[in-house]
């Protein structure tokens, strides 16, 4: 499991980065304070870390000259948006800025593609008895191999990636069929349907009126 340091001085948001990163798989830690930060990344491994820049005791630009020789990947979280702010960040060595407010997909999506970048992404996926080795391609419940068309286990990725978060049809059908959804949903709730009935999660994979559809685990 990939441990991830979060540092803002807004607890709710925290609170909120935390909740959904560990919906995900992550599993995380939250300061709102600069020093103890760098007291918890001296005396503890990450492979990732969030940064927000306005923090009380040590700022994020300064914090993140005491991350860099340490080879520990960062993407600023913070409320400046201006040009030359995310020009400073990413010149000191973050891997990516995102601007305050943000949607929580795009969070998860872009700790993703950092942490591909770094290798440290698991190609391993579980949710209770289903694992999912994306690199090979392949699906067990309980051992037992589960034979799934492309579609199927496209969504099935998607669903294991956003544990316990609602995706909208939209998200699902643009991602997995790679085209604009024009409002009909029949053969994404087909898919679903299938993907129900063949992992057995009649009661795990939800419909969320007028959202679309959410792994419970």
């Amino acid at each position: 499991m990939m441990d991830i340091l979060i540092v803002d001085d807004e607890k709710p948001i925290c609170d909120l980065i935390d909740l959904n990163l560990s919906s995900a798989g992550y599993h995380c830690k939250a300061v709102q304070n600069g020093l103890e930060a760098i007291d918890l990344i001296e005396g503890e491994k990450f492979d990732l870390i969030l940064l927000d820049i306005m923090l009380p005791g040590v700022d994020g630009y300064d914090i993140m000259e005491y991350i860099r020789p340490l080879g520990i990947p960062v993407i600023f979280i913070t409320a400046k948006h201006e040009v030359k702010e995310r020009v400073k960040g990413l010149r000191l060595g973050a891997d990516d800025y995102l601007v305050k407010p943000f949607e929580v997909l795009e969070l998860v999506a872009r700790v993703e593609a950092v942490l591909r970048r770094y290798h440290k992404a698991d190609q391993r996926l579980t949710a209770g008895d289903v694992v999912v080795d994306v690199e090979a391609h392949r699906v067990t419940k309980a051992g037992s191999p589960v034979e799934l068309t492309n579609k199927e286990f496209g969504l099935l990725v998607l669903f294991m990636k956003n544990k316990n978060i609602a995706l909208f049809r939209e998200t699902l059908y643009e991602k997995v069929w790679e085209g604009e959804y024009f409002g009909d949903s029949r053969t994404l709730d087909l898919h679903v349907q299938r993907l129900r009935r063949k992992l057995g999660w009649e009661d795990s994979l939800v419909a969320v009126y007028k959202v679309g559809y959410r792994l419970e685990i």
